[in-house]
Protein backbone atom coordinates (compact mmCIF):
# COMPACT_ATOMS: atom_id res chain seq x y z
CA UNK A 1 0.00 0.00 0.00
CA UNK A 2 0.99 3.24 -1.29
CA UNK A 3 1.22 6.15 1.88
CA UNK A 4 3.58 8.95 2.06
CA UNK A 5 1.75 11.59 4.11
CA UNK A 6 -1.29 11.88 6.38
CA UNK A 7 -0.93 15.72 5.56
CA UNK A 8 -0.43 16.11 1.99
CA UNK A 9 -2.58 14.22 -0.40
CA UNK A 10 -0.09 14.47 -3.22
CA UNK A 11 3.95 15.20 -3.36
CA UNK A 12 3.43 17.92 -5.16
CA UNK A 13 0.85 19.01 -2.27
CA UNK A 14 4.11 20.11 -0.21
CA UNK A 15 5.91 23.07 -1.26
CA UNK A 16 9.50 22.58 -2.55
CA UNK A 17 11.04 24.41 0.56
CA UNK A 18 10.92 22.85 3.84
CA UNK A 19 10.75 25.74 6.38
CA UNK A 20 8.97 27.99 3.73
CA UNK A 21 8.58 32.00 4.96
CA UNK A 22 6.34 32.95 6.87
CA UNK A 23 3.76 35.13 5.17
CA UNK A 24 3.43 38.74 4.63
CA UNK A 25 0.01 38.71 5.67
CA UNK A 26 0.23 37.23 8.81
CA UNK A 27 0.98 40.21 10.84
CA UNK A 28 -1.70 42.51 9.14
CA UNK A 29 -4.45 39.52 10.15
CA UNK A 30 -3.14 38.23 13.17
CA UNK A 31 -2.38 35.06 11.56
CA UNK A 32 0.96 35.42 13.34
CA UNK A 33 -1.10 35.24 16.99
CA UNK A 34 -3.52 32.48 16.20
CA UNK A 35 -0.57 30.15 15.17
CA UNK A 36 1.42 30.90 17.81
CA UNK A 37 -1.80 29.79 20.10
CA UNK A 38 -2.30 26.44 18.02
CA UNK A 39 1.08 25.65 18.18
CA UNK A 40 2.16 26.35 21.79
CA UNK A 41 2.97 23.01 23.92
CA UNK A 42 3.35 21.45 20.49
CA UNK A 43 7.13 22.63 20.02
CA UNK A 44 8.56 19.12 19.56
CA UNK A 45 6.98 18.67 16.56
CA UNK A 46 7.76 22.20 14.92
CA UNK A 47 4.43 22.69 13.26
CA UNK A 48 4.51 26.12 12.63
CA UNK A 49 5.78 25.54 9.24
CA UNK A 50 2.84 23.46 8.07
CA UNK A 51 0.47 26.55 8.48
CA UNK A 52 3.12 28.40 6.32
CA UNK A 53 1.74 26.28 3.38
CA UNK A 54 -1.69 26.93 2.40
CA UNK A 55 -3.21 23.95 -0.33
CA UNK A 56 -3.61 24.88 -3.91
CA UNK A 57 -5.66 22.25 -4.96
CA UNK A 58 -9.17 21.18 -3.86
CA UNK A 59 -8.87 17.52 -3.51
CA UNK A 60 -6.38 18.24 -1.23
CA UNK A 61 -8.47 20.43 0.83
CA UNK A 62 -11.03 17.56 0.81
CA UNK A 63 -8.35 15.19 2.08
CA UNK A 64 -7.56 17.50 5.16
CA UNK A 65 -11.33 17.47 5.81
CA UNK A 66 -11.53 13.91 5.28
CA UNK A 67 -9.06 13.30 8.60
CA UNK A 68 -9.89 15.89 10.46
CA UNK A 69 -13.70 14.37 10.34
CA UNK A 70 -11.87 11.43 11.56
CA UNK A 71 -10.09 12.51 14.26
CA UNK A 72 -13.35 14.27 15.66
CA UNK A 73 -14.31 10.90 16.30
CA UNK A 74 -13.22 11.07 20.77
CA UNK A 75 -11.65 7.28 20.29
CA UNK A 76 -9.73 7.57 17.64
CA UNK A 77 -7.91 10.87 19.20
CA UNK A 78 -7.88 8.97 22.51
CA UNK A 79 -5.67 6.46 20.36
CA UNK A 80 -3.57 9.12 18.38
CA UNK A 81 -2.81 10.93 21.84
CA UNK A 82 -1.45 7.36 23.36
CA UNK A 83 0.14 6.76 20.14
CA UNK A 84 2.08 10.20 20.75
CA UNK A 85 2.91 9.32 24.72
CA UNK A 86 4.21 6.31 22.95
CA UNK A 87 6.40 7.65 20.69
CA UNK A 88 7.00 10.55 23.15
CA UNK A 89 8.89 7.83 25.40
CA UNK A 90 10.87 6.34 22.52
CA UNK A 91 12.38 9.79 21.57
CA UNK A 92 13.29 10.61 25.91
CA UNK A 93 14.98 6.94 25.88
CA UNK A 94 16.89 7.59 22.54
CA UNK A 95 17.85 11.13 24.07
CA UNK A 96 18.62 9.91 27.04
CA UNK A 97 20.85 7.22 26.12
CA UNK A 98 23.06 9.56 24.19
CA UNK A 99 23.44 11.37 27.86
CA UNK A 100 24.59 7.99 28.66
CA UNK A 101 28.51 7.09 29.11
CA UNK A 102 28.22 3.46 30.41
CA UNK A 103 28.17 1.67 27.15
CA UNK A 104 25.83 -1.41 28.76
CA UNK A 105 23.91 1.22 30.12
CA UNK A 106 23.14 3.36 26.53
CA UNK A 107 22.21 -0.60 24.94
CA UNK A 108 19.64 -1.16 27.86
CA UNK A 109 18.12 2.51 27.47
CA UNK A 110 18.10 1.76 23.33
CA UNK A 111 16.52 -1.52 24.53
CA UNK A 112 13.78 0.27 26.04
CA UNK A 113 13.23 2.49 23.05
CA UNK A 114 12.67 -0.31 20.66
CA UNK A 115 10.31 -2.11 22.80
CA UNK A 116 8.30 1.44 23.47
CA UNK A 117 7.95 2.05 19.66
CA UNK A 118 7.32 -1.77 18.76
CA UNK A 119 4.36 -1.23 21.49
CA UNK A 120 3.03 2.09 20.60
CA UNK A 121 2.66 0.72 16.77
CA UNK A 122 0.98 -2.20 17.70
CA UNK A 123 -1.61 -0.91 19.40
CA UNK A 124 -2.01 2.42 16.97
CA UNK A 125 -3.21 -0.35 14.66
CA UNK A 126 -5.38 -2.34 17.20
CA UNK A 127 -7.17 0.96 17.56
CA UNK A 128 -7.29 2.06 13.88
CA UNK A 129 -8.56 -1.47 13.24
CA UNK A 130 -11.24 -1.60 15.78
CA UNK A 131 -12.10 2.05 14.50
CA UNK A 132 -14.80 3.20 11.84
CA UNK A 133 -12.33 5.64 9.49
CA UNK A 134 -14.03 7.64 6.42
CA UNK A 135 -11.08 9.28 4.74
CA UNK A 136 -9.15 8.03 2.28
CA UNK A 137 -5.68 9.36 4.60
CA UNK A 138 -6.29 7.19 7.80
CA UNK A 139 -7.74 3.83 5.86
CA UNK A 140 -4.54 4.40 3.57
CA UNK A 141 -2.46 4.53 6.62
CA UNK A 142 -3.91 2.00 8.34
CA UNK A 143 -3.40 -0.80 5.13
CA UNK A 144 -0.17 0.78 5.02
CA UNK A 145 0.73 0.39 9.16
CA UNK A 146 -0.78 -3.37 8.84
CA UNK A 147 1.54 -4.07 6.43
CA UNK A 148 4.69 -2.74 7.89
CA UNK A 149 3.77 -4.70 11.30
CA UNK A 150 3.10 -8.07 9.69
CA UNK A 151 6.78 -7.79 7.82
CA UNK A 152 9.07 -10.11 8.55
CA UNK A 153 11.62 -7.08 9.74
CA UNK A 154 9.23 -5.98 12.14
CA UNK A 155 8.12 -8.89 13.46
CA UNK A 156 11.86 -10.48 13.94
CA UNK A 157 13.08 -7.17 15.77
CA UNK A 158 9.77 -7.49 18.52
CA UNK A 159 10.59 -11.14 18.99
CA UNK A 160 14.31 -10.04 19.40
CA UNK A 161 13.02 -6.93 21.65
CA UNK A 162 11.12 -9.55 23.97
CA UNK A 163 14.21 -12.35 24.25
CA UNK A 164 16.29 -10.01 25.24
CA UNK A 165 14.20 -8.40 27.86
CA UNK A 166 13.55 -11.73 29.20
CA UNK A 167 17.24 -12.33 29.39
CA UNK A 168 18.08 -9.19 30.78
CA UNK A 169 15.08 -9.65 33.55
CA UNK A 170 16.49 -13.14 34.35
CA UNK A 171 19.77 -12.32 35.52
CA UNK A 172 21.17 -13.03 38.78
CA UNK A 173 24.16 -12.20 40.47
CA UNK A 174 25.52 -11.74 43.95
CA UNK A 175 28.20 -8.68 45.16
CA UNK A 176 30.51 -9.33 48.17
CA UNK A 177 31.64 -6.33 50.00
CA UNK A 178 34.86 -6.77 52.38
CA UNK A 179 36.27 -3.46 53.17
CA UNK A 180 37.07 -1.32 49.55
CA UNK A 181 36.93 -4.79 48.20
CA UNK A 182 33.72 -5.66 45.69
CA UNK A 183 33.74 -9.35 44.52
CA UNK A 184 30.67 -9.72 41.67
CA UNK A 185 29.67 -13.67 41.31
CA UNK A 186 27.13 -15.80 40.04
CA UNK A 187 23.58 -16.72 42.08
CA UNK A 188 24.09 -19.84 43.26
CA UNK A 189 20.92 -20.17 45.25
CA UNK A 190 22.59 -18.36 48.61
CA UNK A 191 19.91 -17.38 50.86
CA UNK A 192 18.61 -13.73 51.94
CA UNK A 193 20.92 -12.62 54.46
CA UNK A 194 18.77 -9.63 55.35
CA UNK A 195 16.00 -11.60 56.15
CA UNK A 196 18.09 -13.96 58.23
CA UNK A 197 19.18 -11.19 59.96
CA UNK A 198 15.48 -9.45 60.61
CA UNK A 199 14.43 -13.56 61.62
CA UNK A 200 16.81 -12.99 64.43
CA UNK A 201 16.54 -10.14 65.90
CA UNK A 202 12.39 -10.78 65.85
CA UNK A 203 12.32 -12.25 69.06
CA UNK A 204 13.59 -8.32 70.30
CA UNK A 205 10.81 -6.67 68.67
CA UNK A 206 8.99 -4.15 71.26
CA UNK A 207 6.36 -2.47 68.78
CA UNK A 208 7.34 -0.54 65.25
CA UNK A 209 10.82 0.19 65.30
CA UNK A 210 11.99 3.19 63.10
CA UNK A 211 12.71 2.26 59.90
CA UNK A 212 15.68 2.39 58.22
CA UNK A 213 15.55 1.00 54.71
CA UNK A 214 16.16 3.78 51.36
CA UNK A 215 15.71 4.57 48.31
CA UNK A 216 17.57 4.38 45.66
CA UNK A 217 18.85 7.03 43.41
CA UNK A 218 16.49 7.75 40.71
CA UNK A 219 19.08 9.37 38.26
CA UNK A 220 20.04 7.17 35.01
CA UNK A 221 24.01 7.75 35.15
CA UNK A 222 25.17 4.86 37.14
CA UNK A 223 28.27 6.19 39.32
CA UNK A 224 31.82 4.58 38.97
CA UNK A 225 31.14 1.53 41.08
CA UNK A 226 27.43 0.48 39.87
CA UNK A 227 29.38 1.40 36.46
CA UNK A 228 32.41 -1.38 37.50
CA UNK A 229 29.76 -3.95 38.73
CA UNK A 230 28.07 -3.72 35.72
CA UNK A 231 30.99 -4.62 33.68
CA UNK A 232 31.84 -7.71 35.90
CA UNK A 233 27.81 -9.15 35.47
CA UNK A 234 28.05 -8.87 31.62
CA UNK A 235 31.40 -10.97 31.93
CA UNK A 236 29.42 -13.34 33.76
CA UNK A 237 26.89 -13.56 30.78
CA UNK A 238 28.75 -12.90 28.14
CA UNK A 239 25.93 -14.67 25.45
CA UNK A 240 23.26 -12.05 26.63
CA UNK A 241 25.39 -8.79 26.78
CA UNK A 242 26.94 -9.72 23.51
CA UNK A 243 23.59 -10.04 21.73
CA UNK A 244 22.65 -6.62 23.44
CA UNK A 245 25.20 -5.06 21.93
CA UNK A 246 24.92 -6.78 18.31
CA UNK A 247 20.78 -5.74 18.94
CA UNK A 248 21.61 -2.06 19.00
CA UNK A 249 24.28 -1.93 15.98
CA UNK A 250 22.04 -3.72 14.23
CA UNK A 251 18.75 -1.61 14.85
CA UNK A 252 20.27 1.13 14.89
CA UNK A 253 17.43 3.19 12.19
CA UNK A 254 14.69 0.99 13.69
CA UNK A 255 12.43 3.46 13.27
CA UNK A 256 10.46 4.02 9.69
CA UNK A 257 10.83 7.31 8.45
CA UNK A 258 6.64 7.28 6.90
CA UNK A 259 5.47 6.21 10.75
CA UNK A 260 8.13 9.28 12.09
CA UNK A 261 6.49 11.63 9.53
CA UNK A 262 3.01 10.46 10.57
CA UNK A 263 3.41 11.03 14.29
CA UNK A 264 4.65 15.14 13.47
CA UNK A 265 2.26 15.31 11.22
CA UNK A 266 -1.07 13.88 13.06
CA UNK A 267 -0.17 16.93 15.29
CA UNK A 268 -1.17 19.64 13.03
CA UNK A 269 -4.86 18.52 13.16
CA UNK A 270 -5.25 17.67 16.66
CA UNK A 271 -3.17 20.94 17.55
CA UNK A 272 -5.76 22.74 15.88
CA UNK A 273 -8.67 20.96 17.49
CA UNK A 274 -7.73 21.45 21.04
CA UNK A 275 -7.14 25.25 20.02
CA UNK A 276 -10.42 25.56 18.48
CA UNK A 277 -12.66 23.06 21.04
CA UNK A 278 -12.40 25.90 23.67
CA UNK A 279 -14.05 28.49 21.37
CA UNK A 280 -16.82 25.64 20.66
CA UNK A 281 -17.76 25.09 24.32
CA UNK A 282 -18.29 28.91 24.56
CA UNK A 283 -20.43 28.73 22.19
CA UNK A 284 -18.88 29.72 18.66
CA UNK A 285 -19.28 27.72 15.51
CA UNK A 286 -16.91 26.31 12.95
CA UNK A 287 -17.75 24.61 9.61
CA UNK A 288 -15.85 23.04 6.62
CA UNK A 289 -16.30 25.37 3.67
CA UNK A 290 -17.71 24.38 0.45
CA UNK A 291 -14.77 24.90 -1.47
CA UNK A 292 -14.62 26.13 -5.05
CA UNK A 293 -12.44 27.27 -7.50
CA UNK A 294 -15.01 29.05 -9.60
CA UNK A 295 -16.11 33.09 -8.74
CA UNK A 296 -19.75 33.36 -8.40
CA UNK A 297 -21.16 32.80 -4.97
CA UNK A 298 -18.89 33.18 -1.36
CA UNK A 299 -20.80 32.98 1.85
CA UNK A 300 -19.80 32.32 5.68
CA UNK A 301 -22.88 32.93 8.21
CA UNK A 302 -22.03 33.89 12.04
CA UNK A 303 -18.13 34.20 11.22
CA UNK A 304 -15.67 35.67 13.53
CA UNK A 305 -12.05 37.35 13.94
CA UNK A 306 -10.44 33.90 15.35
CA UNK A 307 -7.92 35.70 17.17
CA UNK A 308 -10.34 38.44 18.62
CA UNK A 309 -12.34 35.55 20.04
CA UNK A 310 -9.08 33.83 21.54
CA UNK A 311 -8.35 36.81 23.58
CA UNK A 312 -11.89 37.07 24.64
CA UNK A 313 -12.34 33.28 25.53
CA UNK A 314 -9.45 34.49 28.49
CA UNK A 315 -12.60 36.50 30.01
CA UNK A 316 -15.43 34.49 29.35
CA UNK A 317 -16.60 36.53 26.42
CA UNK A 318 -17.60 36.02 22.70
CA UNK A 319 -17.05 38.41 20.13
CA UNK A 320 -19.84 39.60 17.45
CA UNK A 321 -20.51 37.29 14.43
CA UNK A 322 -21.07 38.64 11.25
CA UNK A 323 -22.12 37.32 7.81
CA UNK A 324 -21.39 37.95 4.58
CA UNK A 325 -22.60 36.58 0.62
CA UNK A 326 -21.23 37.69 -2.77
CA UNK A 327 -23.29 35.98 -5.78
CA UNK A 328 -23.58 36.44 -9.60
CA UNK A 329 -20.93 39.24 -10.39
CA UNK A 330 -20.41 40.48 -6.92
CA UNK A 331 -16.74 40.38 -6.38
CA UNK A 332 -15.97 43.57 -4.20
CA UNK A 333 -17.21 44.27 -0.46
CA UNK A 334 -16.61 47.83 0.53
CA UNK A 335 -16.70 48.40 3.90
CA UNK A 336 -17.71 52.08 5.67
CA UNK A 337 -18.80 53.60 8.85
CA UNK A 338 -17.83 55.22 12.28
CA UNK A 339 -14.58 53.93 13.92
CA UNK A 340 -14.17 51.42 16.45
CA UNK A 341 -17.06 49.74 14.53
CA UNK A 342 -15.45 46.68 14.16
CA UNK A 343 -14.61 47.71 10.30
CA UNK A 344 -11.31 46.47 10.48
CA UNK A 345 -12.15 43.05 12.26
CA UNK A 346 -14.39 42.23 9.16
CA UNK A 347 -11.68 42.93 7.09
CA UNK A 348 -9.12 40.94 9.02
CA UNK A 349 -11.96 37.59 9.36
CA UNK A 350 -12.82 37.67 5.68
CA UNK A 351 -8.37 37.19 5.03
CA UNK A 352 -8.76 34.70 8.44
CA UNK A 353 -11.60 32.72 6.80
CA UNK A 354 -9.58 32.56 3.11
CA UNK A 355 -6.43 31.60 4.39
CA UNK A 356 -7.45 28.90 6.76
CA UNK A 357 -10.08 27.09 4.54
CA UNK A 358 -6.84 27.31 2.19
CA UNK A 359 -4.86 25.10 4.94
CA UNK A 360 -7.81 22.64 5.03
CA UNK A 361 -8.89 23.50 8.45
CA UNK A 362 -12.69 23.95 9.89
CA UNK A 363 -13.14 27.91 9.97
CA UNK A 364 -15.25 30.24 12.02
CA UNK A 365 -19.00 30.23 11.09
CA UNK A 366 -21.91 27.92 11.00
CA UNK A 367 -22.13 27.35 6.79
CA UNK A 368 -19.72 28.58 4.25
CA UNK A 369 -18.69 28.78 0.72
CA UNK A 370 -14.98 29.93 -0.23
CA UNK A 371 -12.87 30.22 -3.29
CA UNK A 372 -9.62 28.19 -3.71
CA UNK A 373 -7.28 31.33 -3.82
CA UNK A 374 -3.49 31.19 -4.89
CA UNK A 375 -2.41 34.39 -3.14
CA UNK A 376 -3.90 36.13 -0.18
CA UNK A 377 -2.57 40.22 -0.27
CA UNK A 378 -3.28 42.89 3.19
CA UNK A 379 -2.73 46.24 3.04
CA UNK A 380 -2.99 47.83 6.09
CA UNK A 381 -2.10 51.41 7.81
CA UNK A 382 1.53 51.22 8.69
CA UNK A 383 3.90 54.02 10.16
CA UNK A 384 6.59 55.68 7.85
CA UNK A 385 10.11 54.52 7.46
CA UNK A 386 12.35 57.12 7.37
CA UNK A 387 15.44 54.55 5.97
CA UNK A 388 12.84 54.92 2.33
CA UNK A 389 12.04 58.13 2.50
CA UNK A 390 8.61 58.17 1.39
CA UNK A 391 5.49 60.11 2.67
CA UNK A 392 2.51 57.70 3.77
CA UNK A 393 0.52 58.62 0.59
CA UNK A 394 3.71 57.45 -1.83
CA UNK A 395 4.30 54.53 0.59
CA UNK A 396 0.34 53.70 0.25
CA UNK A 397 0.63 53.50 -3.76
CA UNK A 398 4.13 51.57 -3.70
CA UNK A 399 3.02 48.84 -1.69
CA UNK A 400 -0.72 48.56 -3.72
CA UNK A 401 0.59 48.86 -6.84
CA UNK A 402 3.29 45.89 -6.23
CA UNK A 403 -0.52 44.08 -5.01
CA UNK A 404 -2.05 44.65 -8.26
CA UNK A 405 1.04 43.78 -10.12
CA UNK A 406 1.24 39.77 -8.40
CA UNK A 407 -2.48 39.75 -7.91
CA UNK A 408 -4.46 37.59 -10.25
CA UNK A 409 -8.42 36.67 -10.74
CA UNK A 410 -7.70 33.69 -8.01
CA UNK A 411 -6.21 35.91 -5.72
CA UNK A 412 -7.70 37.61 -2.66
CA UNK A 413 -6.95 41.21 -1.38
CA UNK A 414 -7.88 42.84 1.89
CA UNK A 415 -7.01 46.90 2.20
CA UNK A 416 -7.97 48.59 5.09
CA UNK A 417 -8.18 52.63 5.31
CA UNK A 418 -5.63 53.52 2.92
CA UNK A 419 -5.41 57.18 1.89
CA UNK A 420 -5.77 58.53 5.03
CA UNK A 421 -3.35 60.81 4.64
CA UNK A 422 -4.70 63.32 2.26
CA UNK A 423 -7.45 64.90 0.74
CA UNK A 424 -10.87 63.37 -0.04
CA UNK A 425 -10.82 64.54 -3.26
CA UNK A 426 -6.96 62.78 -4.14
CA UNK A 427 -8.53 60.27 -2.30
CA UNK A 428 -11.68 59.88 -4.14
CA UNK A 429 -9.31 59.80 -7.36
CA UNK A 430 -6.91 57.68 -6.76
CA UNK A 431 -9.69 55.21 -4.91
CA UNK A 432 -11.66 55.19 -8.47
CA UNK A 433 -8.08 54.33 -9.92
CA UNK A 434 -7.38 51.27 -8.01
CA UNK A 435 -10.80 50.10 -7.69
CA UNK A 436 -10.80 49.78 -11.61
CA UNK A 437 -7.90 47.78 -11.53
CA UNK A 438 -9.36 45.23 -9.01
CA UNK A 439 -12.77 45.15 -10.79
CA UNK A 440 -11.09 44.07 -14.19
CA UNK A 441 -8.63 42.03 -12.35
CA UNK A 442 -12.19 40.49 -11.21
CA UNK A 443 -10.71 39.19 -7.94
CA UNK A 444 -12.14 39.08 -4.49
CA UNK A 445 -11.92 41.82 -2.33
CA UNK A 446 -13.03 44.16 1.24
CA UNK A 447 -12.20 47.72 1.26
CA UNK A 448 -12.48 49.28 4.60
CA UNK A 449 -12.33 53.21 3.91
CA UNK A 450 -14.29 56.68 4.43
CA UNK A 451 -14.84 56.89 0.87
CA UNK A 452 -18.41 56.06 0.48
CA UNK A 453 -18.17 56.97 -3.54
CA UNK A 454 -16.16 53.12 -4.12
CA UNK A 455 -19.31 51.19 -2.79
CA UNK A 456 -21.45 52.60 -5.69
CA UNK A 457 -18.99 51.75 -8.86
CA UNK A 458 -21.45 48.73 -9.96
CA UNK A 459 -22.83 45.61 -9.26
CA UNK A 460 -19.16 44.22 -8.66
CA UNK A 461 -19.25 46.04 -5.75
CA UNK A 462 -21.25 45.94 -2.18
CA UNK A 463 -21.81 48.05 0.54
CA UNK A 464 -21.31 46.83 3.89
CA UNK A 465 -21.60 49.05 6.96
CA UNK A 466 -20.69 49.15 10.66
CA UNK A 467 -23.53 49.81 12.71
CA UNK A 468 -24.52 51.47 15.41
CA UNK A 469 -27.34 51.96 18.36
CA UNK A 470 -29.82 54.13 16.65
CA UNK A 471 -30.78 55.74 20.43
CA UNK A 472 -27.25 55.77 20.86
CA UNK A 473 -24.71 56.51 17.98
CA UNK A 474 -21.58 56.85 19.82
CA UNK A 475 -22.62 53.29 20.92
CA UNK A 476 -21.39 50.34 18.39
CA UNK A 477 -22.96 47.51 17.93
CA UNK A 478 -19.78 46.07 15.75
CA UNK A 479 -22.37 44.38 13.77
CA UNK A 480 -21.24 45.08 9.72
CA UNK A 481 -24.31 44.85 7.59
CA UNK A 482 -25.21 45.07 3.85
CA UNK A 483 -26.74 48.29 3.31
CA UNK A 484 -25.86 51.82 1.44
CA UNK A 485 -22.93 54.11 2.56
CA UNK A 486 -25.08 56.88 4.40
CA UNK A 487 -22.19 59.90 3.16
CA UNK A 488 -20.72 60.74 6.61
CA UNK A 489 -17.88 57.74 7.05
CA UNK A 490 -15.17 60.58 5.97
CA UNK A 491 -17.02 63.19 7.92
CA UNK A 492 -17.13 61.28 10.86
CA UNK A 493 -13.71 60.11 10.75
CA UNK A 494 -12.23 64.01 10.15
CA UNK A 495 -14.51 64.59 13.41
CA UNK A 496 -13.63 61.84 15.54
CA UNK A 497 -9.90 62.54 14.69
CA UNK A 498 -10.29 66.22 16.29
CA UNK A 499 -13.10 65.31 18.59
CA UNK A 500 -15.30 67.22 17.09
CA UNK A 501 -18.38 64.53 17.34
CA UNK A 502 -21.58 66.23 19.23
CA UNK A 503 -21.34 63.51 22.19
CA UNK A 504 -17.32 65.21 22.19
CA UNK A 505 -18.10 68.26 21.94
CA UNK A 506 -20.71 67.85 24.83
CA UNK A 507 -17.83 66.71 26.91
CA UNK A 508 -16.25 70.31 27.00
CA UNK A 509 -19.43 71.93 27.71
CA UNK A 510 -19.76 72.89 31.34
CA UNK A 511 -23.12 71.99 32.80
Amino acid sequence: MTFSSILFRQVTDRPPEERPAVPDVFVDLNLDQIVASVVGGSEEYDLAPFFHMPLRDLDAIAFRHEVMRDIEQPRLLASLRAFARGMRAVRDHLAQAGKLHQPLQQQRWFLDAVDFYGEAATRLLEDLSSTELRSRGFTEFRAFLREYIGSSGYRSRVEQTAALKRALEGITYCTLLEGPRVDVRLFEGEPDYSTEVLATFERFRQGDAQGYTFDFSERAEVNHIEAQILDRVALLYPDVFRELASFATINEDFQDPTLRLFDREVQFYIAYLDYIAALKKAGLRFCYPSMTEERGEIFDRDAFDLALAAQFAEGGETPVCNDFHLSGPERVIVVSGPNQGGKTTFARMFGQLHYLAALGCPIPGSRARLTLIDKLFTHFERSEDIADLRGKLQDDLVRVRRILEEATPHSVIVMNEIFASTTLRDAIVLGRKIADRILRLDLYCVWVTFIDELAGLGKKTVSMTSMVVAEQPAERTYKILRRPADGRAYAMSIAEKYRLTDAMIRERIPS
